[in-house]
């Protein structure tokens, strides 16, 4: 058999896993859905150990040893022989979400399950194994422990503010899971103290690892259950006034109809596209860390294929094959499953952004955009005017050839009408200060305003071709004018505007071309070719070639590797799977009739051509039905009531991690991309703010080298989209003895970038590392050291009397005791007369009735006086016994 011991982060609990590997093509599991302790888990091994050796009393071999030490399960997966299971052994921290880490997988195993006396071997095992391992999971494949990476933000914190009367009877009894004897007296008697912790079901769109859970998920426990997205995940570091903000961007790939480039275009037959993304830009500021007291803001936008039967054919060898319209539809019906799919997750309104070309001397886009209209001007007719599809056409290649025309501005204009319409979301209303100084475009701004803040209603989807170039410029731009918003709505700028050429803005550009790349090499084989950059028309000469070599390197994949791809990527989800007597994955003469379910059996139910929504749906628009409240939805939420001093939902300790050594040098949050160390010129010692407006060649980078100096070479940061991976954290297999510890987090490699240090060549050929290091003078443009002048000291001395005879106070009107002479006391009146004129809204403490009770009980247990222990006190020191012993 195989045991799997699992964890938390403290080591404190543990569940056990058994696997039987008697079975040659059965998967047997059983889960005792048991809490151990570190001392009962130890036990349990021990004797595991002792029981299965081959002589008792004999210690040279051992009856249990560790196969292998991981992070996590990311699946079960069986082929024609028996079943193999896929373990997380490398990971790599990228981002951080209100204490919540999201990782990167970096590494892999894959071992087989039953036991070489009973395996039956098949000659096509391995061939399979082999396509199956081509999708490389250590590529862009997320996960977290502890957020849903599937839903977005919105969703995530709506429901935590469900009204609490419908938690308490969605509450569920599971006395299974742990039996504790002083769970019914303590939930009844503290009344109050219990927390509800809520888990809700992932979205399946784009979950990639939904099939190769399918096995174990009704019969483990779903602290198992790992679910991984597909996509990006980049998180870099704004410092406004050494305030610090997150950026994080994150991108979501459907794992319905996913393909490459070519081979998989236009929609199937449930209204999944080809290269759908979505993706979700969150700003929050890093020093309030908890979800409930910070400040957290979103923002969400859609890229994917045009919903339409449509094809392009490869066999021709052409850069641009002819497109062609498989079917006719002339009730949209596709695009009617596409939208309802749409309208039920992200409300009203929807907004097309066509990027195609209009104009072309040989019919070839031009077929889409007249198809897509015809099926928009359709669907339109049966909704409410007010919830109608949006379309908006604009030919950008015309744009970008024209000298006359700047696209970026044009773009500008439609970020701001598509942000207007949808608003963005973030969980605290409007601060005070946007209250007193009203922005015209703040109060034209859409989406929905609710008591705890505002909720994006609709969503932009942007398209071109092939969804890549043109999308991820068009998209950069929106992005740009919502990050204006949010940052406006958190109370950081004065005015939702934000210009080229600042720090912020080139960071947030950095972290959308690492967006683009990665995006465009999954589907299209290659990296962006046209930038940002290109668009604005600042780009080097040198990228031009660059260009040149991107469109080859396309070119290449999509004829060459783009088919294998496709393959393990259809076994990878579970779209194909390999049976005897059927013909094998290599042998199929296309793909069609796995991803259209329609041309296999027929639906007993046919969808309305006029009431082409799903029911529900258009009685709660503009918000999204799946983040309202209803049967439906609860449903799908599984609720949990926690004693207030369970570990699970202690956040600070899941964080800092206090039991563990660490470092600065190691901590995350200090090796990511930094807009002050990376992108803020080195020599600025006026303006440090990230918003003001740098010369193009006046950046951090460009500071950092020195073109004279050949022999001296600068290391600047890459993202981890481009650049090798720093070392990551590995699993570290130990003796059988201490089975039941799981291996320590290595955050010391865990940045998205490497940090800049100088590199020389020496006459030994070895190299030197140091570190950048400004002086005081070229920073802030003044040396500290310096002592002041004569004139400096004379005006602070008049401005300290001034202060002092402005806020001296009458001694009449003083309300002081006589014991006391308090004369010399200056009384400081607060600038503000307004509490709420802070973005952390600090109210100074009042101690209540209880806590002067506790402290004079305090000071009388100093003095040898011990109070009665009450009932409140036993069960609390019941809880720490039962949580640190039991």
């Amino acid at each position: 058999r195989y045991f799997l011991v699992g964890s938390n982060p403290a080591e404190t609990k543990y569940r056990v896993l058994k696997i039987d590997r008697t079975e040659p093509k059965d998967l047997v599991i059983i889960d005792d859905k048991h809490v151990y302790t570190q001392q009962e888990v130890r036990e349990l091994l021990g004797r595991l150990d002792l029981g299965n050796r081959t002589k008792i009393g004999q210690k040279g071999s051992s009856g249990l040893s560790r196969a292998v030490s991981a992070f996590g399960i990311v699946g079960f997966v069986r082929f024609l022989e028996g079943y193999y299971i896929v373990l997380i052994t490398k990971r790599r921290k990228m981002a951080d979400i209100g204490g919540h880490a999201i990782y990167k997988i970096e590494d892999t195993n894959m071992i087989y399950i039953p036991n070489d006396s009973v395996r039956v071997t098949h000659p096509d095992e391995a061939r399979y194994l082999r396509i199956f391992q081509n999708v490389d999971l250590s590529s862009n494949f997320y996960f977290s422990y502890s957020y849903d990476l599937s839903h977005s933000l919105q969703y995530n914190l709506t429901i935590l503010r469900m009204p609490l009367e419908t938690l308490k009877t969605e509450t569920t009894q599971t006395r299974q899971e742990s039996f504790d004897i002083f769970e019914d007296e303590g939930l009844s008697t503290q009344g109050g103290s219990g927390v509800f912790g809520i888990c809700s079901k992932p979205y399946e769109k784009y979950v990639w690892n939904g099939k190769l859970l399918e096995a174990v998920r009704n019969t483990v426990h779903r602290d198992w259950l790992l679910y991984i997205i597909h996509g990006f995940c980049g998180q870099s570091k704004l410092l406004i006034y050494g305030r610090p903000i997150y950026v994080t961007l994150i991108a979501r790939r459907s794992s319905k109809f996913a393909g490459t480039r070519f081979l998989k275009r236009g929609s199937n037959s449930e209204g999944d596209v080809a290269n759908e993304v979505e993706t979700e830009q969150i700003l929050y500021d890093a020093s309030v860390m908890s979800f409930s007291a910070g400040s957290y803001s979103s923002y969400v936008q859609v890229r994917g294929s045009v919903p339409l039967y449509w094809s392009q054919d490869i066999s021709t060898m052409m850069p641009k094959p002819p497109i062609t319209l498989d079917q006719a539809d002339p009730f949209a019906h596709v695009a009617a499953l596409h939208f309802d799919q749409m309208l039920q997750r992200f409300g009203s309104p929807i907004i097309i952004l066509n990027l195609v070309k209009e104009r072309e001397k040989r019919k070839h886009e031009r077929i889409l955009s007249e198809e897509l209209v015809a099926a928009v001007t359709y669907l339109n007719q049966f909704l409410p005017p007010e919830h109608a599809i949006i379309y908006i056409p604009w030919d950008m290649a015309k744009y970008t050839k024209s000298k006359l025309c700047n696209v970026l501005d044009r773009l500008n204009v439609i970020a701001e009408s598509v942000v207007k319409k949808t608003g963005f979301f973030v969980n605290r209303p409007d601060s005070y200060c946007s209250i007193l100084r009203p922005d015209e475009k703040w109060n034209e701004l859409g989406g929905c305003v609710v008591s705890t803040g505002r909720l994006q209603t609709g969503v932009l989807r942007t398209n071109c071709v092939d969804c890549l170039d043109r999308t991820n410029t068009a998209q950069f731009m929106v992005g740009k004018c919502a990050l204006a918003y949010q940052l406006y709505s958190l109370g950081l700028i004065d005015k939702p505007n934000l210009q080229f050429d600042t720090d912020a803005v080139r960071l947030f550009e950095e972290l959308y071309e690492d967006h683009g790349d990665t995006l465009s090499l999954q589907y299209g084989g290659s990296q962006l070719v046209h930038r940002v950059k290109t668009y604005r028309k600042i780009a080097p000469w040198t990228q031009h070639s660059k260009d040149i070599m991107q469109t080859l390197s396309r070119y290449y994949s999509n004829a060459f590797s783009d088919a294998d791809r496709q393959d393990s990527i259809n076994l990878f989800l579970g779209v194909f799977k390999p049976s005897e007597g059927k013909p094998h994955l290599w042998e199929l003469p296309t793909d069609f009739y796995l991803h259209h379910k329609n041309t296999l059996s027929l639906s007993q139910t046919r969808q309305s051509y006029t009431y082409w929504w799903s029911t529900g749906v258009l009685k709660h628009l503009p918000l999204p039905f799946d983040e309202v409240t209803s049967a439906e939805n609860r449903r799908k939420l599984t609720v949990k009531k926690f004693h207030k001093y369970e570990e699970e939902i202690d956040i600070h300790n899941e964080f800092f991690r206090p039991y563990e050594l660490s470092s600065f040098d190691e901590t995350f949050c200090l090796a990511m991309t930094n807009s002050t160390r990376d992108f803020m010129p080195k020599n600025v010692g006026i303006d440090p703010s990230p918003f003001t407006v740098r010369k193009p060649d006046e950046t951090g980078k460009s500071v950092l080298g020195n073109k004279n100096n050949r022999e001296e070479t600068v290391l600047q940061r890459k993202t981890a989209a481009s650049a090798p991976p720093p070392p990551s954290e590995e699993a570290v297999s130990s003796s059988s003895e201490d089975d039941s510890g799981t291996d320590k987090e290595d955050e010391g490699a865990v940045s998205q970038r490497s940090t800049p240090v100088k590199v020389t060549d020496t006459g030994d050929n070895t190299k030197i590392t140091e570190n950048v290091v400004q002086s005081t003078k070229d920073v802030y443009g003044v040396n500290l050291s310096d002592i002041p002048s004569e004139d400096d000291l004379a005006i602070y001395a008049r401005f300290v009397e001034l202060g002092q005879s402005q806020h001296k106070q009458d001694k009449g009107s003083q309300q002081f005791s006589s014991k006391h002479n308090l004369d010399g006391v200056i009384n400081l009146i607060p600038i503000s007369s307004f509490s709420q004129d802070n973005i952390y809204e600090v109210q100074p403490p009042r101690a209540d009735r209880k806590s002067i009770e506790i402290f004079h009980a305090h000071i009388q247990a100093g003095r040898g006086n011990m109070q009665p222990l009450g009932k409140d006190d036993f069960l609390m020191y019941r809880e720490y016994i039962r949580n640190r012993y039991m």
